[in-house]
């Protein structure tokens, strides 16, 4: 290594470890970013529910009976609480739901769905049921495959009475396993992305608002206490002809669901030509359909962002990388109060739309990667899950300040920049960017407070940069993969001195800090 480099690195390094006592007027290298922020411990705050741990993505349905999958359900539980857990393929044929003898006659198994929310509700979680695909044995085309590897079925169904007596069929199961209470407690969302290549029906809209009729009104003919909704589109489309169509034909509907990644272009999203930053994208669509929704007949009608991430392709420098932890950061700053529910896509690796996974840092989408190996997005979830529910008043884009219940006042502090690269190979190298000093002065704190800190970024928390000196082995070995579970740890928490609510922290570049204040 050049001495250049190595001097950057450890400039770097003592970066991430500064932590100064003092006041607002410390010195700082020239070559860092400073931003001073004053807080009130005291101001009075406004509410802020964490939204974003609400509930989480997953692979599709019949993945949740592996013991993998399960063990990274305890892992994410145990970090951030995350109520409800949303997957595709609960009507797939490898969860056996719906059964055709010779004679046309239709039965249903309720095996795997048993066992597949039973594992769901023992640990700790409900489910978010999107219904779909479409089983084969009710199919209008057989032949209608989506291309991903496990190829579900994405026609509409041959004949809507059978789809009528499935749906009211387990509805009604699960009522009576479950009981009333539980499953009104659960959310029924109508398909997924019927607005891109995840429906074959035609026109598209109307025929998927033909689906949605029938659906929802055989979940209320068991009980008008089953929350129903959609249209689960891509690309944050069709809200407002939804609610319309909802509205003029009584048709009930209890929430609206969508998605967005980061990568989602303008022309898709707002039929501009715009450059909107992935670091915007999300919560610009967000703001929109909030928006549609407070114009349309349902002014109040909750909204659910059922899948979100900074990308929807597999980018190793994007979703695997400690990119995510300022990401996810300014996403919760930006959406804040405009969203019931955001579901990041998704909790785990244990997922198999492209294929089986073959190497544990390939850009998935989950949080934990294959093998139970912690990804920075996961820590920075633990990290983010300390906040408290009142948000305080700070004019910044780089943090957030608020107020737990026993009067701890809890900061994020994060230095954004974008991915090193851009395409589904790794590239190596450092994100642009100098690294950012915070000045931070809380005023009415009480007297002798200190400060905990947890750190995420290139050097804490990131079991990426082991996997990269390992070489990046497709398959590594068990020793291997024990210290990367160790590397992906979060960090352990450093003890910081605050001097009459003062002190001072820097932020290298794509690092997420949060300092708890008690």
């Amino acid at each position: 290594m050049a001495i250049s480099a190595l001097l950057r690195n450890l400039a770097l390094t003592v970066c991430s470890a500064l932590l100064i006592t003092g006041t607002a007027s410390a010195a700082t290298p020239a070559t860092v970013t400073t931003s001073s922020l004053h807080i009130d411990a005291t101001a009075a705050g406004a509410s802020f529910p964490h939204f974003w741990e609400q509930m989480l993505g997953s692979g599709r349905a019949s993945l949740a009976l592996r013991d993998d999958y399960r063990k990274d359900l305890d892992a994410v539980h145990q970090a951030t609480g995350v109520g409800y857990i949303r997957f595709h393929g609960i009507l797939d044929h490898d969860v056996g739901l719906v059964q055709r003898d010779a004679q046309g006659k239709i039965s249903y198994n309720f095996s795997y769905v048993d066992q597949i929310y039973d594992g769901l509700l023992e640990h700790g979680f409900k489910p978010f049921v999107e219904l779909g695909f479409m089983p084969p044995e009710l199919t209008s085309d057989a032949a209608a495959l989506h291309p991903f590897w496990y190829h579900p079925n994405i026609a509409p169904p041959k004949n809507y009475a059978e789809w009528d007596a499935m749906i009211g069929a387990l509805a009604k199961h699960l009522v009576e396993r479950y009981g009333i209470d539980e499953v009104a407690s659960w959310y029924f969302e109508v398909w997924n992305e019927p607005n891109i290549g995840f429906w074959t029906g035609t026109p598209a809209q109307s025929s998927y608002f033909t689906l949605y009729d029938h659906t929802a009104r055989a979940l209320k003919a068991v009980s008008p206490r089953l929350r129903v909704g959609g249209p689960s589109t891509a690309q944050a489309a069709w809200i407002p002809d939804f609610l319309r169509h909802a509205h003029d034909t009584k048709v009930p509907v209890d929430f609206v669901s969508s998605h967005v990644y980061g990568d989602d272009t303008a022309d898709n999203v707002f039929h501009t030509r715009e450059n909107i930053p992935r670091a915007d994208m999300v919560c610009r669509s967000v703001d929109k359909v909030h928006k549609e929704i407070a114009a349309s007949p349902y002014p109040h009608m909750p909204l659910i962002f059922s899948e979100y991430n900074a990308s929807y392709a597999n980018l190793p420098n994007v979703t695997d990388t400690v990119f995510m932890g300022p990401w996810i950061a300014n996403t919760i700053r930006e959406c804040a109060g405009k969203v019931a529910v955001m579901s990041y896509w998704s909790f785990s690796d244990v997922f198999e739309e492209q294929g089986v996974v073959r190497n544990p840092f390939y850009g998935g989408f989950g949080l934990i990667a294959a093998d139970r190996i912690p990804k920075p997005a996961f820590n920075a979830f633990a990290m983010l899950h300390k906040l408290g529910d009142k948000r305080l008043a700070l004019d910044s884009d780089s943090a957030l300040v608020t107020r737990r219940d026993d009067g701890s006042v809890v900061i994020a502090l994060w230095n954004y920049a974008p991915p090193v690269g851009n395409t589904a190979s790794y590239t190596p190298g450092e994100p642009a960017g100098t690294p950012k000093h915070f000045s931070v002065d809380v005023r009415h704190l009480p007297a002798g407070a200190h400060a905990t800190v947890w750190r995420l970024d290139a050097t804490h928390g990131n079991a990426v940069a082991t996997f990269d000196q390992m070489g990046r082995p497709d398959f590594p070995s068990r020793e291997q993969i024990a210290r990367l579970r160790e590397a992906g740890k979060l960090a352990a928490p450093e003890s910081m001195k605050v001097s009459n609510g003062k002190f001072d922290v820097t932020v290298p570049v794509q690092g997420l800090v949060v300092v708890e204040l008690h």
